[in-house]
């Protein structure tokens, strides 16, 4: 598996040919929740007073999402943003916020970030929700930021996303803890939501 990292993390992310040209900077991550990939990314300019651009990057142009920039082979690749968030909103608009649901119907919290794959990949892996300890109602409960996988199923249904009970049951209190967990690595302690 490649590196895991956030949708946020890749806000203002250089978008730089196999050239080394500076195309443009990541404004936001558009995915499709239900289908749990990347499917492309809103952009902005380069210089400190630009502003978004027209254009956006399809994931299918995107040849690697690294760790310091999000890698295309050339401009060519870029299309419309506005036709390609025409049928995904970005992470910002559609998935921060929403409700985390079991398919029993348990309220698990709120998405405060999608954690994405890396490399070619670009599948939507996780979840970092704000968690309520017990699920205690009222608001007093004491909120705990958590790394939960997307299980093998997930439905979007509305402003709520609904995963398999079995996804939080295991979960990690940060990203490095999140890998291990998600790749399966033995040995590593994971964590559960009661």
């Amino acid at each position: 598996m490649n590196e895991l990292m956030t949708a946020r993390s890749l806000t203002t992310r250089p978008v730089v040919t196999l050239g080394g040209d500076a195309v443009a900077h990541v404004k936001d991550t558009v995915c499709d929740a239900a289908a749990a990939r990347i499917t492309g990314f809103t952009l902005t300019g380069r210089g400190l007073l630009s502003g978004p651009l027209k254009e956006g990057l399809p994931w299918s142009a995107v040849y690697a999402l690294g760790h310091d920039a999000v890698m295309v082979r050339g401009r060519r690749g870029l299309v419309s943003a506005a036709a390609m968030t025409a049928h995904q909103q970005t992470v910002r608009a559609r998935v921060l916020g929403a409700r985390v649901v079991t398919e029993a119907g348990t309220e698990v919290g709120t998405v405060l970030d999608v954690v994405v794959e890396g490399g070619t990949g670009g599948r939507v892996v996780g979840f970092r929700v704000a968690a309520s300890r017990g699920f205690a109602p009222g608001p007093t409960r004491h909120r705990r930021r958590v790394y939960v996988p997307r299980g093998e199923t997930l439905e979007v249904a509305g402003r709520a996303l609904v995963l398999p009970g079995e996804a939080v049951r295991h979960v990690a209190d940060d990203l490095s803890g999140f890998t291990a967990l998600v790749c399966g690595v033995p040995g590593v302690r994971r964590g559960s939501l009661p």
